[in-house]
């Protein structure tokens, strides 16, 4: 997973700058037309907590994050809000939630990574739970400034979640261009085979 940049003071400085004006309002908009106002929401990689504050005002959220520093970042900014340690691909937390979300995190795993943490979120997820996922759309993978990106296509993401979820809404959206990425909100099926 990501190695370094996340993980230096300079780094989550850059990141906090770089990302001030972009927040995950309107995916957060779509969620709550399926997991219900006051429900208990694990979000991963909360990183600056942007969208953490937006989904406070709605749900009871745990944000999580696999940096220090965020977590650093998180704390002193949000002294009432409970953040925790928390690597997305083993999810190492005995909770459960009645949702989880991602925005634009996941696409850090690798395929076998992301198999791993799905199979973790239906493991965590309370019967009916909510998954709410952004993802950037392509192909491919990439390193970029440290960090392994891995694209993914509609047709993909279908593959990799619909043995564990009921896929709500997969659809296109454009970030910083035009249908550049894709949300995927899924429903925990109840009985898996």
């Amino acid at each position: 997973m990501a190695e370094n940049y996340y993980k230096t003071k300079e780094s989550v400085e850059e990141y906090i700058r770089l990302a001030k004006d972009v927040s995950g309002a309107d995916l957060i908009e779509k969620l709550k037309k399926f997991l219900p106002a006051q429900s208990t929401l694990l979000e991963l990689g909360t990183g600056p907590g942007t969208d953490w504050n937006i989904l406070s005002k709605d749900y009871t959220v745990v944000g999580s994050d696999n940096s220090q520093e965020f977590l650093s970042h998180l704390k002193s900014n949000n002294p009432s809000g409970r953040f925790i340690e928390l690597d997305a691909i083993t999810l190492s937390i005995e909770e459960q939630f009645d949702g989880i979300y991602a925005n634009k995190v996941l696409h850090h795993l690798k395929d076998d990574e992301l198999t791993h943490s799905i199979e973790r979120q239906y493991d965590i997820l309370n019967p009916e739970g909510i998954i709410c996922h952004s993802f950037w759309r392509g192909e491919g993978s990439e390193v970029f400034k440290g960090l392994f990106v891995n694209y993914h296509s509609e047709k993909a993401l279908k593959e990799y979640f619909e043995e564990y979820f009921e896929i709500l809404v997969l659809e296109r959206y454009a970030e910083f261009e035009e249908a550049d990425s894709l949300l995927l909100i899924g429903k925990k099926k109840s009985n898996i085979s």
